[in-house]
């Protein structure tokens, strides 16, 4: 077999992993950020300003917020279901001595202070956990990407061929997911003022550089003859060209029906769909062909996969925007974001729920064909995600209740503490410190360029591939490779953000 056999051979014909591990592993990344976040208001209460070294706060994001999730896709994945119970240990170890530093000084009881964080106005405007969830989606992406052509990377991470649930078969959903919560429809912007005609041009103007990605993907894998699974999208058909295709048709359907009412066509979408794949030829179709024997003879039939799976991903973009209508209601206190997050984890419990239900009495999670129980897995997994940022952003929240003046980048800022004292409130107040620590902190440099973050991930895993034969990699070469990768990747980012550079002209 040629090298281009061997690697194709390597990511196909895979079962995906259980949904525990999945579910397990997820909580790595939102413990990772909970220990930076506690690392840094320690370091404060002992030293009484925030870190304000752009290196050194670069090499701590990178150190607790990307490597760790590259030990656990790669050398630690056996041992995957402890190594949350060792970094929350680690967390509350942390917190303690936080706790035992800070109450010598102050005179504030343990009750009166979780009294004080329910009362606690949060700014309403800015919702940490939507972006902690879009950054992290495109971080792990782009790990997995390049580590799955490595031997290091559990193939039960990687795609299914047909059905199951590998953490690469959430990929492109996590991003339609992400993607909604930020619509223009959700953040209520442009499309109330603006005509629907006008409204329709912008949008089909802002995918323009999915299409150029996706044809620029489709030219470079076709004339370097890089290795494919043709099965995930088909001959011709990409991810671009899916959220491309997802984000235009899901504005069509919005200048149609209210917004306030997507789920109706979510539902509808998915279940239809299900219900056609269930009762004529169309999952044999997507399977095998119009001829039963795998045939990519015409355009169809070269990318039936990617061209009827748009049906799922668009069921699931819809499902996402009313999440997203939700999530941007206007709450200002702790004590109604405790109220929300109870809601959401109902949510996630009756998703899961019908997900049981759908597997046991329609099909398995397949991705290959977007199907109803792969909408509800996408659905019930991103919410699990979304709901866990957000009980770690009210947990930091809470810490720099306990010790004046603590910032912590990427989190809630404090408006009004619940103090009835003056002395009190001005010492809660995040100081000057904070805004200039979310200057240098490296979730949001790469929320701030997260599409040029995603291709250059890709432009390095195509050069890496070409160059190494990753298949027969040594497991130190391995980590090696993987961390100058995203030490690269996040590097560029950060000097970007530091510069102030968005590159973002459409």
């Amino acid at each position: 077999m040629s090298q281009k056999q061997l690697k194709e051979a390597f990511v196909s014909n895979l079962n995906g992993t259980t949904l525990l591990e999945i579910s397990l592993g997820f909580c790595v990344a939102p413990l990772c950020l909970l220990c930076r976040g506690l690392l840094l208001i320690l370091y404060y209460l002992h030293y009484g300003k925030p870190l304000s070294s752009r290196k050194y706060y670069f090499l701590l994001d990178f150190i607790v917020l990307i490597s760790p999730l590259l030990f656990c896709c790669t050398v630690l994945s056996p041992v995957i279901f402890y190594i949350p119970l060792v970094i929350a240990a680690i967390c509350a170890g942390i917190f303690y001595k936080i706790y035992s530093q800070r109450k010598h000084d102050s005179r504030v009881s343990f009750r009166q202070t979780v009294n004080d964080f329910q009362k606690t106005c949060l700014d309403a405007e800015y919702i940490p956990s939507i972006t902690l969830f879009r950054v992290y989606v495109n971080v792990l992406t782009s790990i997995s990407i390049l580590a799955v052509d490595f031997p290091q990377y559990p193939r039960r991470y990687a795609k299914a061929e047909t059905y199951g649930t590998g953490l690469m078969d959430l990929g492109v959903g996590a991003f339609v997911f992400g993607n909604a919560l930020v619509c223009p429809e959700v953040r209520q912007k442009s499309c109330l003022t603006q005509p629907k005609f006008s409204f329709l041009t912008r949008r089909f103007f802002s995918i323009w550089p999915l299409i150029f990605l996706g044809v620029g993907r489709l030219v470079s894998v076709k004339s370097l003859e890089y290795h494919e699974h043709i099965s995930e999208y088909g001959v011709h058909w990409n991810f671009f060209f899916t959220l491309a295709f997802v984000r235009l048709a899901a504005s069509l359907i919005l200048t149609r029906f209210p917004k306030s009412r997507s789920w109706i066509v979510a539902l509808n979408l998915a279940v239809f769909y299900q219900l056609i794949l269930n009762t004529t030829s169309l999952k044999m179709f997507v399977l095998h062909g119009s001829n039963g024997k795998d045939t990519r003879v015409g355009f169809l039939n070269a990318n039936r996969e990617g061209l009827l799976s748009l049906f799922g991903y668009l069921a699931i973009y819809m499902a996402s925007v009313q999440i997203g209508l939700y999530l941007l209601k206007h709450r200002n206190s702790v004590k109604e974001w405790i109220e929300a997050l109870c809601s959401l984890i109902l949510m996630v419990l009756v998703l899961f729920l019908f997900l049981h239900l759908s597997q046991a009495h329609m099909d398995p999670v397949s991705r290959r064909m977007a199907n109803l129980p792969y909408c509800l897995w996408v659905l019930a997994h991103c919410l699990t995600f979304f709901v866990c940022f957000v009980v770690i952003d009210l947990m930091l929240v809470f810490t720099k209740l306990l010790v004046s003046g603590a910032s912590v980048p990427c989190s809630w800022n404090v408006l009004q503490p619940a103090h009835s004292d003056k002395k009190h409130d001005t010492e809660t107040m995040p100081v000057k410190g904070e805004s200039k620590s979310l200057h240098v902190c490296l979730i949001t440099a790469i929320d701030k360029n997260q599409l040029l973050f995603f291709l250059l991930a890709n432009v390095i895993t195509g050069i890496v591939n070409i160059m190494i034969d990753t298949i027969h990699s040594k497991t130190l070469f391995t980590l090696g490779v993987l961390h100058l990768y995203m030490f690269f990747n996040c590097l560029i980012m950060y000097i970007l953000h530091a510069k102030n550079i968005v590159l973002k002209f459409w």
